[in-house]
């Protein structure tokens, strides 16, 4: 019922696409997002190229069906690129800077580019470089958040600047709500990371998902206070003791905070054992041993909508109900 162009364009049953969250967004829950007809993106932020590759070819030996690889440019590492390439991953989604140098590339090997952005310009640039569809993100959506504009806004404008692109909505949507609210602006799909953050697939600790479950809107914040690793990056975060300590009037500069130049634990990332630093930009991935209220929790304000982790596959299912019973109840009102 919810197939539009863009789906019928990569083979997939529906409009619902797992945001590649950083190393939350791991193998099982991309592989459990496209075995379910929606397209998991896998998250590559700040990972190994080997380790990349590894991932890739996991999600290929756990469903046959499309998926995405997402990478944020200003962490590129050695080899993630070329894994995206050498495996001929379906989709390539670009983040936070220029696909040109790849685009070309990608498009020889029949792989499609998509390029998450926050403006409408952003998006005229990314389609003038070559990219298949964008993704507009508004300003509600957690993790780093490149515009200041609300996804109600942006998508529409986006969708009139870049036309026949094909754009997909992401920020502020955890239900079938939203995605008919998407496609009434001109979406394609949806593109969602909270949700799926708050499933039994996603690769974060379990504190940290209960987290996102128990929040509501007003106890996200948009800072620049985790910075170790990504500096001068906007992002959407839930409060916690560290932003408290922000937002008490502890402004002090990268390099004067409290505690900064230690780390608040230790965690398995990217195939190594790695020590946390105060104020980074790490996903606190399952089985952390770390204090989760010193890291960057990423959610955005559709954790207002979230009650209970969920499988992923649930999740899909619950969107295209909801989606459904929100067309029936309109319809009643014709």
């Amino acid at each position: 019922m919810f197939t539009t162009p863009l789906c019928r364009s990569l083979g997939i049953a529906h409009p619902v696409f797992c945001a590649g969250i950083g190393a939350a967004a791991g193998a099982e829950l991309v592989a459990a997002v496209s075995g379910a007809g929606g397209c998991g993106v896998l998250g590559t932020a700040g990972l190994p190229g080997k380790f990349v590759c590894e991932q890739i070819r996991q999600v290929k030996r756990q469903t046959v069906n499309p998926f995405g690889v997402n990478i944020v440019l200003p962490l590129l590492r050695k080899g993630q690129i070329e894994a995206c390439f050498d495996e001929r991953v379906p989709i390539v989604v670009f983040f936070w800077g220029d696909c040109a140098p790849y685009a070309e590339r990608a498009r020889q090997l029949g792989i499609k580019v998509f390029v998450q952005v926050g403006s409408v310009a952003e998006a005229m640039r990314a389609a003038e470089a070559g990219a298949d569809a964008v993704i507009a993100q508004g300003f509600e959506a957690g993790g780093h958040v490149k515009g200041t504009t609300s996804l109600s806004v942006l998508l529409p404008a986006v969708v009139d600047a870049v036309r026949p692109l094909p754009v997909l909505a992401s920020g502020g949507i955890a239900d079938g709500r939203g995605l008919i609210a998407a496609l009434a602006l001109g979406g394609q799909a949806i593109s969602i990371g909270t949700r799926f953050l708050a499933s039994r697939e996603a690769n974060a600790a379990a504190a940290y998902k209960e987290r996102v479950v128990s929040a509501t809107a007003e106890d996200t914040v948009h800072v620049e206070h985790f910075d170790v690793g990504w500096p001068q990056a906007a992002h959407r975060v839930l409060r916690n003791a560290a932003v408290h300590r922000l937002e008490s009037g502890e402004r002090l500069r990268s390099g004067e905070r409290p505690g900064e130049g230690g780390f608040v634990g230790r965690m398995s990332s990217g195939g190594a054992t790695i020590d946390i630093p105060a104020y980074s930009a790490y996903v606190a991935e399952r089985g952390a041993v770390a204090d989760i209220d010193e890291m960057a929790l990423y959610a955005g304000e559709s954790c207002t909508l979230i009650d209970e982790i969920k499988p992923a596959a649930e999740i899909v299912s619950d969107i295209l109900r909801d989606a459904s019973e929100t067309m029936t109840r309109l319809s009643s009102w014709a």
